[in-house]
């Protein structure tokens, strides 16, 4: 569904809330808001994560971010040039983004209040825990908690992407095939993905299929691509950071490796680091097996008043 947010329109999806003829039923379940990352859309939560969380007695609101999927897009902001912006990131300058990390996580806050949700457990992955991490800065008594998945503080000098991965990354598709852009996608994702847990190619390939057929826009991807990269001032602010969170990150993350995720949970006070062996960049089903237990004790524990009675299945 469409609703308008920060004055633009996001495509949301609501599950677990219940109908109308159940408003205390729904009102009563704990809300978990996800955010998504880097030019991947709401449908990139694997659907068998969400039917979990729902099942555990959660109402879960993914969305997609600004400039991607059927949320508006900003093509009139124009195309960044990527190779300056890169120099000038190098050279210490200052970047000026068509838009910010701090909007996009004013648009999460507006679909908060536009879906009236006065608290939620905020769960982030890679950007998304970017956009989470601003969004718990901006409005920490909008938060139970923060979980932020392989994700970073976007502090200088910390370890980059692995040369190949970067090349991959920087690199066009073959053509301008709707095939080539998916084989394109699908050897990415396979660099990124967890050796530990690998997906099967046809699951993979079929996922990236129904994503480019849903919505394909890669000038929204390089917009926030530069809105990330720009986001310089997060690392330092995040001291002051008063959630409760769990920072948790694969320990084979070729992207956004380790030290990003335990440097994270160092600058916010009393955050807990979880590392999983095994997990790359992705959120393979053997990585959601393990993710999702972690997601709960967290839930639990920071509001305690309010157990998951059917969450005990995952706490393995």
């Amino acid at each position: 569904m469409k609703i308008r947010a920060n004055g633009i329109q996001i495509e949301v999806e609501d599950s677990g809330a219940g109908d109308a003829k159940d408003a205390a039923a729904a009102a009563a379940r704990p809300v978990v808001l996800l955010i998504m990352g880097l030019g991947m859309q709401l449908t990139a939560w694997p659907p068998a994560m969400v039917q979990a969380l729902v099942d555990a007695g959660l109402r879960v609101v993914r969305f997609d971010n600004r400039d991607i999927g059927l949320s508006q897009h900003f093509d009139h902001l124009g195309q960044p040039n990527v190779l300056w912006q890169g120099l000038k990131y190098r050279l210490g300058w200052r970047i000026t983004p068509p838009y910010s990390l701090q909007d996009m996580a004013n648009d999460a806050l507006g679909v908060m209040d536009a879906l009236a949700l006065e608290k939620v457990h905020i769960v982030g992955v890679s950007m998304g825990g970017m956009i989470a991490q601003r969004l718990a800065l901006t409005a920490p008594g909008r938060a139970w908690s923060l979980a932020s998945v392989m994700s970073s503080s976007g502090a200088r000098g910390l370890p980059a992407a692995t040369g190949q991965v970067t090349r991959a990354l920087m690199s066009r598709p073959a053509n301008k095939t709707l095939q080539a852009e998916i084989d394109h996608a699908v050897k990415l994702f396979k660099l990124i993905g967890s050796p530990g847990y690998p997906m099967d190619e046809a699951e993979l390939r079929a996922r990236v299929a129904a994503s480019t057929a849903r919505s394909y826009h890669p000038q929204g991807f390089v917009r926030q691509m530069i809105a990330t990269v720009a986001d310089a001032q997060r690392a330092d602010a995040l001291a002051g950071l008063k959630v409760p969170t769990l920072v948790v990150h694969g320990r084979a993350d070729p992207l956004v490796p380790f030290a990003c995720g335990a440097d994270t949970a160092r600058r916010i006070p009393g955050a807990t680091l979880a590392g999983i062996d095994g997990m790359g960049h992705d959120l393979a089903p053997g990585v959601v097996e393990r993710l999702l237990p972690l997601l709960i004790r967290h839930f639990e524990a920071t509001r305690p008043s309010a157990r998951l009675p059917a969450a005990q299945a995952l706490h393995a």
